[in-house]
């Protein structure tokens, strides 16, 4: 399962496409077009190409998960005005246990200095691995209701959050005037 924001088309809710592959220069993603017809019957599911059409929180992961995955279907959901509570009944339902990979694409926050953005992101990070979803907002997160919801869940189900890396723009490439933060984390069973 793969999750993030909308960030080109307004939406309501949350979107699952209706078709039957994404494709990358690494080749096509076969959609779980099953699994995302069955989610359908929650009211803030829509199914619709729309909003996937034009977005890159979602295919920006993709090529990582081709080269390490060997086979998998994809059920790629874009997240709009929806509750948190949404995301986490979502992922409640189609979370079966380990064979199930859920990655939520996020970046933390968005064009502030570098130092400014490593207090802001550290911030962040300490409320991920502390599972405190209610801290999260917009500011510091623009994929914020999709982590909301899976640090919801994954509190449900007894898991913990592990970091296993905090960064920025200003680390990997460009300026330090105006970056963006990056993390990286991994749940499990809670130590």
């Amino acid at each position: 399962m793969l999750i993030g924001p909308a960030h080109y088309v307004h939406l309501g809710g949350i979107a699952a496409p209706r078709v039957e592959a994404f494709e990358t220069p690494l080749g096509r993603v076969r959609v779980d077009t099953e699994t995302c017809s069955q989610i359908g019957r929650f009211e803030f599911i829509t199914q619709t190409d729309a909003p996937h059409e034009p977005e890159h929180a979602l295919e920006v992961e993709l090529p990582f998960l081709q080269i390490v995955l060997s086979s998998f279907q994809l059920v790629p959901l874009v997240v709009g005005d929806a509750a948190p509570q949404e995301v986490a009944q979502l992922l409640r339902q189609l979370w079966h246990g380990p064979e199930t990979l859920i990655v939520v694409s996020s970046d933390l926050s968005h064009y502030h200095s570098y130092e400014t953005a490593q207090r802001l992101d550290l911030s962040t990070a300490e409320a991920i691995g502390q599972g405190e979803w209610a801290s999260l907002s917009l500011s510091r997160a623009c994929g914020w209701i999709a982590v909301a919801g899976l640090l919801m869940e994954t509190r449900r189900r007894g898991l913990g959050g592990y970091r296993l890396a905090l960064c920025n723009s200003g680390d990997t490439a460009g300026s330090r005037d105006s970056v963006v933060g990056y993390g990286a984390w991994m749940f499990g069973e809670a130590a």
